[in-house]
């Protein structure tokens, strides 16, 4: 460790957190060993900290260049990565890159390589093409939510940008749900896997009800259920952003205090929206999935599927999304 750089109780605290869970240590001295790690564990269960920790530690303070890089899916995650990073003051510099963004206020950032890079495939596999990213000095790649980053459609710019790596020591992959195969391009190698999904405990914690719609148009239904839930922190979860535009109408016009939340929507606006629901200006939040995976939002009580989402794992990031830790949660599912 550099004489720089601040040791984990340190860090720990300007985070006001006393110890790890069992999860974090367990990752922590299994990052630490320089093999590749696959970690699996639920939604809210501090994942972030599991990974930035240890790469704290790992990081050179005199070196130059971007020495580590964590891909994410989604822009809302990695400037969750980065606020973190920021707090936790190693000193060592930190720049996200990602769709939406000026691409100028990046490459000015990226003049002056920082010590870690976060950011989505899409823009980083841009400013590596470009020539305006240098990555031939990253030792350390890490997966966030590595189910959806490996997805199929993440399969070309995520195998190029793992082409460039060179110097590529260590991958750490984390998620809570796992995925069957790992594609060969990930390239990890026997990698020490920990799981702490499931369990009674967690299950004890999460209460699935199960809501009849009498009509083919639930939303008098969704209507009714947000009124019985009265002021709980409450996300409602659909497929598709018209749906979640017109929902969120449908409860406006009806008095519902909400905010709609989808990948259509400007940044700025969606920062503002999640400004709104956090700060309990608005306790409903109408959403698609991009509000299922990575994003810091305390305290969610309940959970709406309005639509059953099309696969296992997105049910299961979106129940995550409440009852995190040891806190309780409900998860509706209208039907009809």
């Amino acid at each position: 460790m550099s004489p720089t750089q601040a040791s984990t109780a340190e860090l720990l605290q300007r985070l006001s957190i006393l110890e790890l869970n069992p999860m974090q240590r367990d990752a922590h001295r299994a990052i630490g060993t320089g093999k590749d790690v696959v970690l699996v564990a639920p939604t809210g269960s501090g994942k972030t900290l599991a990974f930035l920790l240890p790469l704290a530690a790992r990081l050179d303070a005199k070196a130059e260049g971007v020495q580590a890089l964590v891909l994410v899916p989604a822009r809302e995650l990695a400037l969750q990565i980065e606020e973190v990073w920021k707090r936790l003051g190693t000193g060592l510099g930190a720049t996200c890159c990602y769709g939406g963004h000026d691409v100028r206020i990046e490459a000015r950032n990226l003049a002056r390589p920082p010590a870690l890079l976060v950011g989505t495939p899409g823009r980083v596999l841009d400013h590596l093409e470009s020539g305006r990213l240098v990555v031939a000095r990253v030792r350390t790649l890490v997966l966030d939510e590595f189910d959806k980053s490996l997805e199929l459609g993440f399969h070309e710019p995520m195998a190029a940008i793992l082409r460039a790596l060179p110097a590529l020591e260590q991958r750490i992959l984390t998620s809570a749900t796992d995925l069957a195969e790992l594609p060969k391009f990930a390239g990890v190698r026997s990698p020490v896997r920990l799981a702490f999904v499931g369990g009674a405990a967690s299950e004890e914690r999460l209460r699935v009800v199960q809501v009849r719609a009498p009509e083919a148009d639930k939303l008098d239904t969704l209507f009714k259920l947000i009124c019985k839930l009265g002021d709980s922190s409450t996300l409602v979860f659909l497929n598709h952003r018209e749906s979640v535009e017109r929902a969120s109408a449908a409860l406006d016009a009806r008095g519902i205090v909400n905010a709609a939340f989808h990948g259509g929507l400007d940044q700025d606006v969606r920062e503002r929206t999640l400004a709104k629901f956090r700060n309990g200006s608005a306790r409903v939040l109408v959403t698609t999935d991009l509000a299922s995976r990575g994003l810091d939002i305390p305290m969610v009580q309940a959970i709406v599927h309005y639509h059953l989402p099309s696969t296992l794992e997105a049910y299961v990031h979106r129940n995550g999304r409440t009852a995190r830790m040891t806190a309780s949660g409900a998860a509706y599912v209208i039907v009809g």
